[in-house]
């Protein structure tokens, strides 16, 4: 079993915190077994995952069990469709720090490979929920499907508890003015710039997280140092210049401080893979490796191609100054 708990890490390389991190659902101890758990992806943990995530923790409570998350890593459609675009609202590290805070005890990441993909429904619901878990309540969404060929669903769910011994709820969607809720229209809305339209349906600010990685270096000598960030696997947002507040999660400059963040190819400069860059605002210090959270909270303008680096220095001052305009009427 690979399990990690979340929090610093004790001595022989485990981490200490409130909430398990399981990465297989062989070989759980007692403790890690009979919890009641919301099933799904999860992507952005969104509104209807929130809903979905409050009926378990309600009734984990009148089961005095832990509530826990069955999850899947990598996303199913990552295996089905691998070279299909970047999709992902957030990464497993990201899903892992939001389920967390909403007071999940017991992540189980269950690896999406061949042999899941492959395996029916019920086999599913006995290998995995009832031999593997031991659950005691399960909590899925109404539209929930799994199992070969997705013919698993909620009318399943219920015959099996009945036959194996635990409860299923089945959470109605969740909807918002103009729509329901979902990682599709979280995604549009992050497509066409309006990340405080994605937080309503997130029900936070929509975040990348990653690791500082080292870059051209060419942001200090604009006077503008930034933090360089991949974006990897995640779904773009709208290229452009965003008001970001950013929480350094790990290293001596742990805390939270506001920045401006570009999005995007850096035109400027040629032919470049997308990426985030954050200049964080009254900030000095060395960043490298270091875990960052940056939410985007405002979307300032579209990337352009400056002429002369003159010219985009110019306009970096004028985000610096509108991000921090933005920002503070944001409460920040």
């Amino acid at each position: 079993m690979d399990a990690a708990r979340g929090g610093s890490r004790d001595g022989r390389g485990a981490r200490r915190g409130s909430m398990r991190r399981h990465r297989t659902f062989e070989g759980l101890t007692e403790a890690d077994r009979g919890a009641v758990v919301a099933i799904g992806n999860f992507d952005g943990v969104h509104l209807g995952h929130q809903s979905v995530l409050a009926i378990a923790r309600a009734a984990a409570a009148e089961r005095d069990a832990p509530l826990g998350v069955v999850t899947f890593e990598p996303h199913p459609r990552c295996f089905f469709q691998p070279e299909g675009p970047p999709f992902r609202l957030m990464n497993a590290e990201a899903r892992a720090h939001r389920l967390e805070k909403l007071g999940v005890k017991q992540l189980y990441e269950i690896p999406f490979d061949a042999d899941l993909a492959s395996m029916t429904a019920e086999a599913f619901v006995e290998r995995v929920l009832v031999a593997g878990l031991g659950i005691r309540h399960l909590v899925a969404g109404a539209d929930f499907r799994f199992g070969k060929g997705r013919a698993g669903d909620g009318g399943l769910l219920r015959a099996m508890g009945v036959r194996h011994g635990f409860g299923v709820t089945l959470a109605p969607l969740v909807s918002e003015a103009g729509g329901g809720v979902s990682s599709t229209a979280i995604r549009r809305a992050l497509s066409e710039g309006r990340p405080e339209a994605a937080a309503r349906m997130l029900g936070h600010w929509h975040r990348i997280e990653g690791a500082v990685e080292h870059g051209d270096k060419r942001g200090r000598t604009l006077g503008f140092p930034t933090a360089n960030i991949a974006l990897g696997d995640l779904h773009p947002p709208r290229f452009g210049i965003y008001a970001v507040v950013v929480d350094v999660l790990d290293g001596p400059h742990r805390g939270r401080w506001r920045g401006a963040a570009s999005v995007g190819e850096r035109p400027t400069f040629g032919v470049n893979l997308p990426n985030l860059e954050v200049y964080l605002m009254d900030f000095a210090g060395d960043l490298y490796g270091a875990q960052l959270s940056v939410a985007l909270v405002a979307f300032l303008r579209p990337e352009l191609r400056f002429e002369s680096v003159e010219a985009l220095v110019e306009q970096m001052r004028a985000d610096v100054a509108e991000a921090r305009a933005r920002l503070a009427a944001a409460g920040f």
